[in-house]
C-alpha cells in the first residue's frame, strides 16, 4: 500500500512540475531555445523518475492512442533520416537545396527535411506532451483532478501577471517584449491568442472537474469566481478567437444544466443555475464597469487584420505545391515560405507562421502530415463520443472542450507551437481518455 501511494505521489508531483514548467516557460515559442530546455528537462527528469509508469502506458492504453502517439514522434523522426544524394535531391521542392549544394562544393548524404535543425527542434518538443500522457496515464483520477485544478491556478495566474500589464499598457511585466500591444493581457505567453485559448481549456476544467475535498462546503463560490475571473481575463487578451471559443465550455455547463433536473434532482439545478447567474452578474458589472475594455475587443471583430492572414494563405498555397506530396520537413515553414512570399504581400515584418496550422502541416508534412492530424480527429471525436456512457462525462468533456478549441484555433492561427499548449493539450488528452471510459476501466 505504501509503495502505491508512494507511486501516486510522485505521479502526482511529476505531472504538476512538468505542467508549471510548461506554463511557466513555454510559451514563448522557439525564439526562446532555452526557456524551452529547462520546460524539455523538467519532463525529461519527470519521466525518469516515472519509468514504470511511461512502459505501462505502452503495454496498456488502446491501440489506436499508442499508435498515433507513435506516429507522431516517427513522422519528425523520419525527416531526419540521411539519405543518399540520389534521393533526396529527387524529392519535390529540393532542386533550390540542390543547387545551393552544388554552388558551395558540398556533395553526399542529406537529410529530407530541407532544415534538419528545426525539425529537430520539432522533435524534441514533443517529450513535454508525451511525459504528460504517458506518466498520467496510470495515475489516479483523484490525482487527475487535483493536476486539473492546478492548470486553473496556473490559468488565474496568468491573470494575476497580465493585470500589471493591462494597466501600464505593457510597460510593466511582459515577458516577451518583441510584440508590444498596449493595454492586453499577455501572461506568460508571448502571443494574446495563446493565452487566450489557455485561459479557455482552463475555463472548462473549472467549470466541470469535481470539486476538491477540501472546497466542497465552498463549491459554488469558488468555481464561480474561478470561471469569473477566467473569463475577465480572457476578454482582457482581446483575442476574438478566444472570446468566441469560450462559448465551448459554457456551452457545457448550459448543456449540463439541461440535463441537471433528471441526472441530479433540482438540487443539482439550482446549484448549477446559480453558478451560471453568478458568472453572469460579475461579467455584467465588469462591462458596466469597463465599458472602454470590453468595447475594445468587441471593435475587433470589425478589424481588417485578418487580411494579412489571407495574404500569407494565398502565398503559402504555392509552398504546399513547391513540397507536396512529401513536405519540407516538420519545422521548416519560416525557412520555405522565404521562396514563395509574393513582392507585393512583403512587408517590414516576416510571415513566421502560416497562421493556419492545418495550412503549415501540409507545406511541412505533405500528405503523411495531413493524414496524421485526420487521424488525431477522428480519435478525438471517438473518444468524446465514447465518454458519453461514463459516469464521468462531464470531466472528459472538459478535455475534449479544451482539444476541439484548440483545433479550431489552428484555422487561424498557430497553437501548438509553443511548448505550454502543446504541454496543455497533452493532458486535456488524458483527462479526455481517462474519464471517458467506465469506472471499471478506470487505473488503480
Amino acid at each position: 500500500m505504501n509503495a502505491k501511494s508512494n507511486s501516486s505521489k510522485s505521479q502526482l508531483w511529476a505531472l504538476a512540475a512538468v505542467l508549471v514548467f510548461a506554463i511557466a516557460f513555454g510559451g514563448g515559442g522557439s525564439k526562446y531555445g532555452m526557456a524551452n530546455m529547462l520546460v524539455q528537462l523538467a519532463a525529461l527528469a519527470a519521466l525518469a523518475f516515472n519509468r514504470e509508469a511511461f512502459f505501462e502506458f505502452w503495454k496498456s492504453a488502446p491501440f489506436a492512442l499508442k499508435a498515433l502517439t507513435g506516429l507522431s514522434i516517427l513522422l519528425p523522426a523520419l525527416y531526419l533520416v540521411p539519405l543518399p544524394q540520389s534521393v533526396w535531391s529527387t524529392l519535390p521542392g529540393r532542386d533550390l537545396m540542390a543547387k545551393s549544394y552544388e554552388l558551395v562544393g558540398r556533395e553526399g548524404w542529406a537529410s529530407a527535411s530541407v532544415e534538419p535543425v528545426r525539425t529537430l527542434l520539432a522533435l524534441t518538443a514533443l517529450i513535454v506532451p508525451l511525459a504528460l500522457l504517458t506518466i498520467g496515464w496510470s495515475a489516479s483520477r483523484e490525482r487527475l483532478v487535483q493536476v486539473g485544478w492546478i492548470a486553473v491556478a496556473l490559468g488565474l495566474v496568468n491573470m494575476l501577471i497580465g493585470i500589471p500589464q493591462v494597466l501600464t499598457n505593457s510597460e510593466v511585466g511582459v515577458l516577451y517584449p518583441e510584440n508590444p500591444m498596449p493595454g492586453v493581457l499577455f501572461g506568460t505567453f508571448a502571443n494574446r491568442n495563446s493565452t487566450g485559448l489557455f485561459l479557455v481549456g482552463t475555463l472548462a476544467l473549472a467549470a466541470l472537474l469535481p470539486a476538491l475535498p477540501q472546497f466542497r462546503r465552498q463549491e459554488l463560490l469558488v468555481r464561480a469566481g474561478a470561471c469569473t475571473l477566467l473569463l475577465v481575463a480572457i476578454m482582457l487578451t482581446r483575442s476574438r478567437t478566444a472570446l468566441v471559443l469560450a462559448m465551448l465550455p459554457l456551452g457545457l455547463v448550459g448543456l449540463r444544466v439541461l440535463l441537471a433536473r433528471t441526472t441530479q434532482g433540482k438540487s443539482g439545478l439550482w446549484v448549477a443555475l446559480g453558478g451560471i447567474a453568478l458568472i453572469a452578474g460579475t461579467g455584467a458589472i465588469v462591462a458596466v464597469a469597463a465599458p472602454g475594455r470590453v468595447g475594445a475587443v468587441l471593435e475587433r471583430f470589425d478589424d481588417a487584420d485578418t487580411d494579412a492572414r489571407a495574404y500569407i494563405w494565398e502565398d503559402a498555397v504555392y509552398s504546399v505545391d513547391r513540397f507536396w506530396p512529401l513536405g519540407s520537413g516538420t519545422g521548416t515553414f519560416d525557412d520555405v515560405f522565404q521562396l514563395d512570399e509574393s513582392l507585393e504581400n512583403l512587408t517590414l515584418r516576416r510571415a513566421g507562421r502560416a497562421h493556419n496550422d492545418y495550412l503549415e502541416v501540409a507545406i511541412e508534412a505533405g500528405i503523411p502530415g495531413l493524414t496524421l492530424v485526420a487521424a488525431w480527429i477522428l480519435l478525438l471525436g471517438w473518444l468524446a463520443w465514447r465518454a458519453r456512457r461514463s459516469s464521468d462525462r462531464w470531466v472528459a468533456w472538459s478535455g475534449g472542450a479544451a482539444l476541439l478549441a484548440i483545433a479550431l484555433q489552428s484555422i487561424t492561427d498557430y497553437p501548438l507551437r509553443n511548448l505550454s499548449l502543446l504541454g496543455f493539450a497533452g493532458f486535456a488528452l488524458l483527462i479526455l481518455v481517462r474519464f471517458g471510459s467506465s469506472a471499471r476501466e478506470d487505473r488503480p
